[in-house]
C-alpha cells in the first residue's frame, strides 16, 4: 500500500539504506542521501571511521534484515562472510573463564561493515523507486513549526518530501535541523565512557580456527572494575581475521606493531597473542585507533509535538557503546518499527511519528539500560546512573559466571545477547535458580586471575 508520495533518508550507512528498504513498498519514491562519495565495492569510506573495526551483526539483527531484504543471508555468504554457530563458534571470556560451549542450531554471519554496507548499497540500488546520491550533504530540514517537508543541500538545492528519515548518526545536527524549524529537539542522556579501541586485518588460512577445538569469533570483556581492557577476533570474508584491542576510560591499545602486540600477550588468555604471532597482517603498518568518548540516549518519546514528516534512527536517536556491538541490530530493529508506525498509522502524520518514538523508546529501554549499568561497573563512568544499577551488576554477574558450567543459563544468555529474547528472560525464576548455584561452581571463583583455562583449547 502507497503510504507517501516521496520519503528522504539522509545517510546510508546500515540504518538508512534498512529504513529506505523497509519504506520503498510504502511510498512512489525513496531517496538516499549521502555526503560521501559511495564506492562501488565494499570499500571503507571516510563518513564512517569506525567501519575498519570489528562488528557485530547479532542473529535478531540478521534475522530482521531478511524481513526487509530476503536470501539476504544467502548472499552474504556466498560473497565469503562467514557462518558461526554462538554456542560453539564464538569463544567468550568474561569475568575469569569461558562460557561452556554447545551447539545451539542457531546461525549468525560474519562480515566487515564495509561488506555489509556494500551489500545493502546493492539491495536498495535495484529497487525500482529508490534512488541512492552520494555527494548530496544536508545542511538543513526546511519546514515550520510542527511539520518537517524537506531538506536543503549545501549547494541550496531544495528537496520536497512527506517524510525525512534523520540517519546522519550521533551528531546533534538533527537537533539544529528541528529547532531551525521551530521544532521541539528532544532530551538528551550522555554517559561518559572514554572508550578507544585499535584494530589490524590479519590473512587468514582457509579453515583456521581460534583453538584447535574451534572457534570463529572471539569476546573478552568485563574483567573487572580495576581491569578495563576488552578484545574481539572476527573470521570474515575474503579470508582475513579482524583484531580489535582496547577498552574502557582510555584502556587504549597501541597502534604500533610491537605495542599491539604487548597488549595482546597481557591479556588474561594467550588467544590474541597466537594469533597475531601465525597470521601475516594484511597492512604491515600501525593499527587502526577509534575513540568514543560518550553513549547518548535521545528521548523522542518525550516531545509533547514530536514533529510530522521526521523520523530519527539508529545513533541519531540512540548511540550505544560500541564494545557491546547492539548498534547495528538496534538500528535494523527500528527500521522494523518505522514500517509498522506507517502501517498502523496510515501515512506520516504526526500521529506517526509520536507512534514510532514510543516504539523505539520501548525498543531501546533495556538495551539502553543493560549496556549503562556494564559502563558503571567502573567507578570512572559518568552520567545518570538509573536506581537498582548496581544490584543489576551483581546479578548480571551471576548469570555470566554460571554461564561457565552450566548449558541451559548459557543459552538464556545468547538469546537475550542475541536479541532474540527480552532481557526479562533472564529474570524467570527458574532461570534465577540455576544462575545462582552454578555460579557456584564457575572455575573463576576458585581460579587465580588469569589462570582460567578454555573449555574449547
Amino acid at each position: 500500500m502507497v503510504l507517501g508520495k516521496h520519503a528522504v533518508v539522509v545517510g546510508g550507512s546500515v540504518a538508512g539504506l534498512t529504513a529506505a528498504g523497509a519504506l520503498a513498498g510504502r511510498f512512489e519514491r525513496v531517496t538516499v542521501l549521502d555526503r560521501d562519495a559511495l564506492p562501488s565495492d565494499a570499500a571503507n569510506r571516510k563518513g564512517v571511521p569506525q567501519a575498519r573495526h570489528s562488528h557485530a551483526l547479532l542473529i535478531g539483527g540478521r534475522l530482521a534484515l531478511e524481513k526487509v531484504f530476503p536470501g539476504l543471508t544467502a548472499e552474504l555468504t556466498a560473497g565469503g562472510a562467514v557462518p558461526w554457530d554462538p554456542g560453539n563458534d564464538l569463544l567468550f571470556h568474561q569475568m575469569g573463564a569461558f562460557r561452556i560451549p554447545y551447539s545451539t542450531g542457531m546461525m549468525g554471519v560474519s562480515l566487515t561493515r564495509a561488506y555489509l554496507e556494500h551489500s545493502l548499497r546493492r539491495r536498495v540500488g535495484a529497487l525500482p523507486n529508490a534512488a541512492l546520491r552520494d555527494n548530496a550533504a544536508v545542511t538543513q530540514v526546511v519546514g515550520m513549526p510542527g511539520r518537517v517537508t524537506g531538506v536543503q543541500l549545501d549547494d541550496g538545492e531544495v528537496i520536497e518530501a512527506d517524510l525525512v528519515v534523520d540517519a546522519t548518526g550521533r551528531s546533534d545536527r538533527g537537533d539544529r535541523w528541528l529547532e531551525q524549524v521551530g521544532c521541539q529537539a528532544p532530551e538528551v542522556d550522555t554517559v561518559k565512557i572514554d572508550v578507544g579501541y585499535s584494530s589490524r586485518m590479519l590473512h587468514r588460512t582457509p579453515g583456521d580456527r581460534l583453538t584447535e577445538m574451534g572457534g570463529l569469533l572471539f569476546l573478552m570483556a568485563s574483567i573487572g572494575p580495576n581491569d578495563k581492557r576488552a578484545a574481539a577476533a572476527f573470521a570474515v570474508e575474503d579470508d582475513r581475521w579482524i583484531i580489535t584491542l582496547g577498552g574502557w576510560h582510555r584502556s587504549y591499545a597501541p597502534t604500533d606493531p610491537d605495542g599491539f602486540a604487548a597488549f595482546a600477550a597481557g591479556l588474561p588468555t594467550s588467544h590474541m597473542k597466537d594469533l597475531l604471532a601465525r597470521s601475516e597482517p594484511v597492512d604491515p603498518g600501525n593499527a587502526l585507533r577509534y575513540t568514543y568518548p560518550n553513549s547518548r540516549r535521545r528521548y523522542f518519546e518525550r516531545l509533547r509535538r514530536p514533529p510530522a514528516g521526521y523520523v530519527a534512527i539508529g545513533d541519531a536517536v540512540c548511540s550505544f557503546n560500541p564494545l557491546y556491538g547492539q548498534g547495528m541490530t538496534v538500528a535494523i530493529l527500528e527500521a522494523l518499527e518505522l514500517g509498522d508506525s506507517l502501517d498502523r498509522c496510515g501515512g506520516p502524520t504526526e500521529e506517526m511519528t509520536r507512534t514510532y518514538f514510543r516504539a523505539v523508546g520501548k525498543l531501546l529501554e533495556m538495551p539502553w539500560r543493560i549496556s549503562v549499568a556494564g559502563d558503571f561497573i567502573f567507578p570512572e563512568t559518568v552520567g545518570p546512573k538509573a536506581f537498582g544499577t548496581d544490584v543489576a551488576n551483581w546479578y548480571v554477574g551471576q548469570v555470566t559466571r554460571a554461564s561457565h558450567t552450566s548449558v541451559d543459563v548459557h543459552r538464556v544468555m545468547l538469546e537475550v545477547q542475541q536479541m532474540l529474547a527480552p532481557p526479562s528472560a533472564l529474570l524467570r525464576p527458574g532461570v534465577i535458580a540455576r544462575s545462582l548455584r552454578a555460579a557456584r561452581r564457575s572455575p573463576a571463583v576458585s581460579s587465580r586471575p588469569g589462570a582460567v583455562r578454555s573449555p574449547v583449547g
